[in-house]
């Protein structure tokens, strides 16, 4: 429940603080009358999720159990490309999101109505569709559909509220942190997906090598007991595990976190019609205060 709960509050924040953005600048440009088509362009991002989320789930319900497997790694693997990128992504763009958005925004408004609405559609439909593949590996390895979902639900609310007080200028925190130890703990995340997924392709006959049982504790450990549960549901690792799991897991993880927690300087946005007229929307000060 954890792990699900991390992923809603990270992925909800950053649409949230997408669409935030959007409405903020159409207000400060005097064109409030057009948040109307950013809500429809948001609503439309968030039936696109739960769409994919049942597709990938009646999908799965009609497969064979080797299928299944098979479906679910090859899924894991999408997950954790999916997640990788983006956590490298916020972090070599968050700087400069706010100006990127508002050049989005100044060009769909010369475009139209329908622009906009593909403008909001697009940017929150990245994250939306993410959620809803990782949420659904999650509920794969948890073997459980009520947990995982509870928990991503209230990582949601969260943020919605998160988003709602930065908007409204009652909250300020540093979001740049923020991402930064999120993105770790989705990258922790990520490397048990992958260990995870790889098992199941091995399970579903698709993967023939796998290096060999590295452990097996499932005699000392209860599958289903407290240790395994908070273990499984963290680090998505089980009482028993292959060494090309092992190896997966800890390769993974040691040359992703090496790699994203490198000094880091971000390139300055270009300095285009929305970040001159914004100056501070550049300043890369990580609060909704200063990138809206």
């Amino acid at each position: 429940m954890l792990t699900n709960y991390l992923i809603g509050l990270r992925e909800g924040l950053e649409a949230t603080l997408i669409v935030s953005i959007l409405l903020a600048y159409l207000h400060k440009l005097g064109r409030g009358d057009r948040s109307r088509a950013v809500w429809l362009g948001t609503g439309g991002a968030v039936a696109a999720s739960l769409a994919v989320g049942g597709v990938l789930a009646f999908t799965s319900a009609r497969l064979s159990e080797a299928a299944r497997e098979g479906f679910a790694g090859v899924l894991s693997l999408v997950a954790v490309v999916l997640v990788t990128t983006m956590v490298f992504w916020m972090r070599r763009t968050a700087r400069g999101l706010s100006a990127t958005l508002h050049a989005r925004v100044d060009s769909a408004l010369a475009l139209g109505t329908g622009a906009l609405v593909a403008t909001a559609f697009v940017a929150v439909a990245r994250e939306g569709v993410e959620t809803a593949v990782f949420l659904w590996t999650a509920v794969a390895s948890s073997g459980r559909t009520a947990v995982p979902l509870v928990g991503a639900a209230a990582g949601l609310a969260t943020a919605v509220g998160l988003g709602w007080a930065l908007y409204r200028r009652i909250l300020s925190i540093d979001l740049g942190r923020f991402f930064t130890w999120t993105g770790v703990g989705l990258v922790v995340v990520a490397a048990g997906v992958l260990s995870y997924g790889l098992g199941d392709l091995r399970a579903s006959g698709l993967l023939g090598w796998s290096g060999g049982q590295a452990y097996d504790i499932s005699t000392h450990v209860a599958s289903d007991g407290v240790l395994a549960t908070l273990v499984g549901g963290t680090l998505h690792l089980g009482t028993q595990a292959s060494w090309l799991q092992v190896g997966s897991w800890v390769t993974y993880l040691g040359v992703v976190l090496a790699w994203y927690l490198r000094p880091f300087n971000a390139r300055p946005p270009r300095q285009g019609l929305a970040a001159r007229s914004d100056p501070a929307g550049s300043s890369g000060s990580g609060t909704l205060r200063n990138i809206a």
